[in-house]
């Protein structure tokens, strides 16, 4: 049996065009066009693994996968390897960085932090179409952040979590959760913990925007988490304005 390296490769992608992250028969997704591009380069079979699925329509600033060579990849070459990758990846898909990591790295288990943002705009923006969810009337940030600060009173969020999937844990630990301002019509959601659950900020934020809409007090949060029915949340949000923007690791 051949020995491998393992790299690191970091990419951004807008969502619009895939059926989200991972491999599946009959979409297309990110993964299936990064592994077929890498394959292409290297002239070989490549599989990647990446740090988590993402949804349809999701987009990332960062999102980190890992692969195996045959070959040991000389570092002076690795802006031409980057260059090449870009030329057959779509426009829609950026690969950012390529790094060679321990043989036993691994981009979905060995991250410590991820971190989300959901952008929302208030004025008709052809610009923002696909990118950001547009809402007529604007929300009460001061509740809807009053809300968001009990989130990191608890760490079962299974009210939040994707009905019928097979996950091991509700557990996650969110260490921020904020609305910001980031100009006179976008508002931006942000939200980092160690790991995150099937359409978990989607449904986080729909929650928040009923309480932002005066639908419910900022304590109807405690309510919904210590409930564990996703029924008691808010709707999912649509997949346009979210965003994963980072991904962590103890050795990047």
């Amino acid at each position: 049996m051949k020995n491998t390296n393992r790299y690191f490769i970091e990419i951004a992608f807008d969502g619009r065009a895939y059926h989200g992250w991972q491999i599946q028969p009959n979409a297309q997704t990110v993964q299936q066009v990064l592994d077929q591009a890498l394959s292409t380069l290297h002239r070989q079979p490549i599989h990647t693994v990446g740090c988590g699925r993402t949804d349809t329509g999701v987009h990332a600033t960062q999102l980190y996968a890992h692969f195996d060579l045959d070959r040991t990849l000389v570092p002076a070459d690795i802006p031409k390897l980057l260059y090449q990758v870009n030329a057959l990846l779509p426009l829609d898909i950026a690969a950012k960085r390529l790094l060679a990591v321990a043989p036993d790295a691994h981009a979905r288990f060995d991250a410590t932090r991820r971190s989300y943002e959901y952008h929302v705009h208030f004025q008709k923006d052809p610009f923002l179409r696909g990118r950001s969810w547009l809402l007529r009337d604007v929300p009460d940030v001061a509740a809807m952040n009053a809300a968001a600060a009990i989130l990191l009173q608890y760490e079962d969020f299974a009210c939040f979590s994707k009905s019928h999937t097979q996950v091991h844990t509700h557990i996650c630990h969110i260490t921020h959760a904020e609305w910001l301002w980031a100009n006179d019509n976008q508002l931006v959601f942000h939200i980092s913990a160690n790991r995150f659950l099937r359409n978990m900020v989607r449904a986080i934020v729909g929650t928040l925007v009923e309480i932002g809409r005066g639908e419910h007090a900022p304590e109807h949060m405690h309510t919904v988490i210590q409930s564990k029915d996703r029924s008691a949340a808010g709707a999912s949000v649509p997949p346009d304005g979210l965003y994963l923007t980072e991904v962590a690791y103890p050795y990047l």
